[in-house]
């Protein structure tokens, strides 16, 4: 596909397809009026009749003749007060649900003109541009690796989008949104990749290859002699019943100073979860190929700062292992010690992803962070509470947490804090260790970060737990690339210039 950014007059610019935007309210667009009076004032004439309303992500697809372009998309923008980034993205991949399977082959998009409310962070040009990227490559994703028919050819191949200039701000910003987007993609290809490959070792191959297609990311994958040796036998102990072997993958993006402290992210990479002795119901256990969404989303947000190559560090750390339930798999009841000498009697084989995250937790000390966040797809609890549109945040400092939940929001890809306080450790009490691995029914999201917690004393730490935003299930199931944005954007705004 080729994008590039248009900032001659529409009505000199040729395209199969105009895409322009009408507000159900109040001034258009200059854009918009533009094409209107090129047309003869047909936009107006639908609107006043009732066959355009300017509803937030209507579509009305217009053939045309005589004209620089062959048809006219309309979408509706809706109201202006109304207008905020997260509804500019609902109304974007509306127009791409229009687009990228119809017959044009070259469409102008005007978008860039329509007002948003908020600061300058997600209503200024660029941060639309931005936007407008993202939405364009997350909208194009279709996965048919694993089809014997392939799906035929789009005939879409060249998007242009109207700027009010082509510089270097303007083109920078709109290749960040589409680096983004394409991190969202390798996110969502990691994900729905089948657990019958996606194992361990492929993960780690996966880094290799990110290694070895990009100079600024430097890997190191640790086996089981390295990690026994470190003393992660929590992490051991969840892939010890199965018979593919866990690995604990690291990459370095050294892209700032030498002496500037790296920023961590730790990613869940359990490939697929059984629930171990503690088996899961058999329905939907088929989802549980996303339970590395966590080192997915790791995976591509290192692939956008590959491609953008900031002025920053990052390192990032995925604990990798399957779950399975064979006879030399983990039993409730079992203690294992953790690479930070504490002990943990395993309750629940099921409370998996915390056994593994807590050893990367640990690991990661070496790096001397600025600070680190994990994500994970760790509990149930977390969809009961926020459902599948927030990410679950809890963390031990207060800055961090703040600049994470502005992260989201400027990315329209939301998070909600929950408490992390200690009146909640109590409940992962054990009898026979130093802890449990779960805390009960009550405040299940909660005590699963206080378990964390637990390991990350020594420096700024951030848990999302994306049980709820990490994949779609039932018609529209796959992984959702998410929160590759929030990631992206909280990096963004930490990188020098």
């Amino acid at each position: 596909m080729n994008f590039s950014l248009n900032s001659n007059v529409i009505t000199s610019t040729k395209a199969d397809c105009l895409v322009v935007a009408l507000p159900e309210k109040g001034d258009w667009p200059a854009s918009t009026t533009e094409a209107d009076g090129a047309l003869g004032g047909l936009i107006g004439k639908l609107q006043k009749a009732g066959d355009v309303t300017g509803k937030n992500a209507e579509t009305n697809l217009i053939p045309l003749s005589d004209q620089p372009w062959g048809r006219l998309l309309i979408v509706g923008t809706g109201k202006d007060a109304d207008r905020n980034s997260a509804n500019l993205r609902m109304a974007l991949s509306a127009m791409m649900s229009v687009l990228k399977d119809g017959p044009s082959k070259s469409v102008l998009i005007t978008l860039t003109e329509t007002a948003v409310t908020g600061d300058e962070s997600v209503s200024s040009e660029l941060a639309k541009l931005s936007l407008i990227g993202r939405t364009l490559e997350d909208q194009l994703y279709l996965f048919s690796d694993f089809k014997s028919e392939k799906p035929t050819a789009r005939k879409l191949n060249k998007v242009l989008v109207s700027a009010s200039n082509a510089g270097k701000a303007q083109k920078e910003a709109f290749n960040l949104g589409l680096a983004t987007g394409r991190g969202m993609n390798y996110t969502r290809d990691l994900g729905n990749t089948p657990p019958n490959i996606c194992h361990p070792v492929w993960l780690a191959e996966q880094a290799t290859k990110l290694a070895a297609d990009h100079d600024c990311i430097k890997t190191e994958i640790l086996d089981e002699k390295q990690m026994k040796k470190l003393g992660m036998n929590s992490l051991l102990a969840v892939g010890q019943g199965s018979t593919q072997p866990p690995r604990l993958i690291v990459m370095e993006y050294r892209g700032g100073n030498a002496k500037d402290k790296p920023h961590v992210l730790v990613g869940k990479g359990i490939t697929f979860d059984s629930g171990g002795i503690s088996l899961k119901p058999g329905a939907g256990m088929d989802e549980m190929k996303y339970d590395m969404g966590g080192s997915a989303a790791v995976f591509g947000a290192m692939q956008v700062l590959a491609e953008t190559q900031p002025e920053i560090n990052v390192v990032a750390v995925i604990a990798a292992a399957e779950n399975m339930p064979d006879g030399n798999a983990t039993r409730p009841g079992d203690i294992v010690t953790t690479m930070s000498g504490q002990t943990v009697e395993i309750l629940n084989t099921d409370a998996e992803g915390r056994l593994v995250l807590c050893d990367a937790l640990t690991y990661v000390k070496k790096f001397d962070p600025a600070a680190v966040i994990d994500l994970a797809t760790l509990t149930g609890a977390c969809i009961v509470a926020l459902g599948h549109e927030a990410t679950g945040l809890l963390a031990n400092n207060d800055a961090l947490a703040n600049e994470l939940l502005a992260a989201g929001d400027r990315a329209s890809d939301k998070a909600w804090r929950l408490p992390l306080w200690d009146e909640y450790q109590p409940l992962l009490d054990s009898n026979f260790a130093d802890m449990a691995n779960i805390g009960g029914r009550s405040a299940g999201t909660i005590t699963a970060a206080c378990f964390l917690s637990r390991f990350t004393k020594e420096y700024n730490w951030a848990h999302l737990d994306i049980a709820g935003t990490a994949w779609h299930s039932g018609k529209a199931k796959g992984s959702s690339g998410r929160p590759v944005p929030l990631l992206v954007n909280y990096l963004m705004s930490h990188a020098g210039k």
